[in-house]
């Protein structure tokens, strides 16, 4: 950090004991602990200083924003620009509610902005911001979550009140085709039959909601991706071009690998299926961010899930009304559709205490998922460590 951070903080202390001095953590230190993103900006809007939260944000490391103006990720007209502008005019703070970042870069709605100068520095502004996104991507996990389980309770209701009878059904239509020497009503019959099964098929389908346990292990993504990237290129995706954008460095993520190829195909399917069949393009991405962390079911612990896996395509977008209730269940976009997909995503991705997110706009669509670290002192074949 540079000199001019290397200033203490003018922070409020209780009087120390006698004898007992009590050092103040420096600038630096009391931003990196902040929960909310904390940024320095010089007098040209360039980034001195990002606490992790931040990274989280710009989706950017520090590195990468260290090169960068803040009118670098956003336009001319940004009310964020003109917020930093009123704070070295005025020489006070300011603050703005409701912001919209919106670039080619960065997608944030909801935000709310405060800047205050930086006497150590000149023209140089200390800019907090409280994300309306990450709230609203919680609710809507909250939401999935819900839709979920409302799709394991209504499998398990088809499951004990609907096969059953329906066996039953199509069995008598079978004896009715048998006796029958109409050909109009063995057509019928066989329509019944028809229609069973397809009913069967479906709730086979919805069986697959149903709470079973599902075992987690350490699993490499970049594996599981290199696999639904080869099925998808010899597939439904031949004539499509897919990139890798992978951060080498990520470590195993705490998952389970047979579900993650699942969840992985079913969103790789569903960008091939969106996008220009000449000029489409899927791009699979994997970064570490300082993810939010999320409360697990039955426990009192929160889980970090920092590791992040991208689906991003460059289809037309999914439609505003439909993505509030993405993935709930028999919400579909797709004709002849029936709505299970992300439903099921959602779910499975639950299931490994992970969260997931959509982004969309025409010209780009983004699933996010976010998922967790094996735990402390497993080997990567997921047994525990000899501390002996």
């Amino acid at each position: 950090m540079s000199g001019a951070f290397a200033t203490r903080a003018r922070v409020a202390a209780l009087p120390p004991k006698p004898g007992r001095p009590v050092p103040l953590p420096d600038f630096g230190a009391i931003l990196a602990a902040l929960p909310m993103p904390a940024v320095v900006f010089d007098e040209e809007d360039r980034f001195r200083y990002v606490n992790p939260a931040a990274e989280l944000f710009f989706q950017l490391s520090f590195g990468s924003l260290a090169v960068l103006r803040l009118g670098d990720l956003l336009p001319p007209d940004s009310r964020l620009l003109a917020l930093l502008a009123q704070v070295r005019q005025h020489e006070a703070p300011v603050s703005d509610h409701d912001l919209t970042l919106d670039s080619p870069r960065l997608n944030r709605r909801g935000v709310a902005a405060h800047g205050a100068p930086l006497p150590e520095m000149p023209g140089a502004v200390v800019l907090t911001l409280q994300d309306g996104s990450t709230a609203q991507m919680m609710n809507r996990q909250l939401n999935f979550l819900g839709a979920a389980r409302g799709a394991s309770a209504m499998a398990e209701m088809l499951a004990h009140e609907v096969k059953n009878p329906l066996s039953g059904i199509r069995g008598a239509a079978q004896l009715l085709e048998q006796s029958s020497t109409d050909d109009g009503d063995r057509e019928l019959c066989q329509l019944i039959q028809d229609e069973a099964d397809r009913i069967r098929n479906l709730v086979d389908r919805m069986d697959m909601f149903s709470d079973r346990p599902v075992e987690l292990a350490p699993v490499n993504i970049h594996q599981v991706l290199d696999h639904v990237r080869r099925v998808a290129q010899t597939g439904f995706a031949a004539h499509l071009r897919i990139t890798e954008e992978y951060d080498p460095s990520l470590p195993p993520v705490w998952g389970n690998r047979d579900q993650l190829v699942q969840i992985l195909l079913n969103l790789v399917k569903n960008a091939a299926e969106a996008v220009d069949p000449l000029s489409g393009e899927i791009v699979l991405a994997t970064a570490y961010h300082h993810g939010v962390r999320i409360a697990v079911p039955g426990s009192k612990e929160r889980v970090h899930v920092p590791l992040q896996v991208i689906v991003r395509d460059n289809g037309p977008g999914i439609p505003e009304p439909v993505r509030a209730t993405l993935f709930e269940p028999f919400v579909t976009t797709k004709r002849g559709g029936q709505g299970l997909g992300l439903a099921l995503v959602a779910k499975l991705v639950a299931d490994q205490g992970g969260l997931i997110e959509c982004d969309s706009r025409p010209g780009r669509t983004i699933f996010r998922l976010s998922l967790a670290m094996p735990p402390t002192g497993l080997r990567l074949d997921g047994k525990q460590m000899d501390r002996s």
